[in-house]
């Protein structure tokens, strides 16, 4: 039995490594969410229908804001989760911006218009980066409150019950 388990593995270890790689990659544990409450100076953005957006516009709901790139597994992953959250929640006064951290512009307005999502989204800006930081890994995620202000910062991959938990009480 031991020259056969040896054999098996000398042809398709690599197949295995990749394998247990690409599984660690597609369930990797949650996102991990730390307290910020925290003013933020304002920010805008130009959306992918060429509207600018400011955090101004903003005030009154409550917002995700989502740093993300259309070549991220965990961003592609929670797109479908943030656009099901913000359907059944704009209504309360939820709001989704998407800032995609370095794609073009025609890029990021061609991904969201083939996957169908109608949530805002729009191309990094300075400001942004000024309110918000450079992420240290992406996605990364915040939860702003109605007066603008960060409450939760989010690393990782979202999920809709953490979505719940989070903005419920906001709302």
């Amino acid at each position: 039995m031991l020259p056969k388990l040896k054999a098996f593995l000398r042809n398709h270890g690599i197949s295995l490594i990749l394998l247990a790689l690409v599984t660690y990659i597609w369930f990797r544990p949650p996102a991990s969410v730390t307290e910020e409450n925290r003013q933020v100076g304002p920010w805008s953005v130009r959306l992918t229908d060429g509207r600018t957006l400011t955090s101004e516009e903003l005030k009154g709901k409550v917002v995700l804001v989502n740093l993300w790139a259309t070549w991220c597994p965990y961003c592609l992953k929670e797109m479908p989760v943030i656009e099901e959250f913000w359907k059944d929640n704009r209504g309360r006064g939820f709001e989704v911006i998407a800032i995609s951290v370095d794609d073009p512009p025609e890029k990021v307005a061609q991904y969201m218009k083939d996957k169908g999502y109608l949530f805002m989204a729009s191309t990094n800006d300075p400001s942004a980066t000024a309110a918000f930081g450079r992420p240290s890994s992406i996605p990364t995620s915040f939860v702003l409150d109605k007066e603008g202000n960060i409450r939760f910062k989010i690393d990782g991959q979202v999920h809709y019950p953490r979505l719940e938990n989070l903005f419920n009480s906001l709302l």
